[in-house]
């Protein structure tokens, strides 16, 4: 019994696929990140020119 709980946490340790699984999270969470400020971005700049317009047809 002692020799198979060994074992399993021995080949817990080595198994990386939970670490494969945080770095593609990490990278998707950058994206998104990196995403949403261009949109943030970008919207603001939206909305002045949206503003403007609307001035200039008055």
């Amino acid at each position: 019994m002692l020799v198979k709980l060994k074992c399993l946490l021995k080949e817990f340790a080595t198994d990386e696929s939970g670490a494969t699984a945080i770095e593609y999270g990490l990278i998707a969470a950058g994206i998104a990140l990196a995403i949403i400020e261009v949109i943030y971005a970008l919207g603001t700049d939206l909305v002045a020119k949206l503003q403007s317009l609307a001035t200039a047809l008055k």
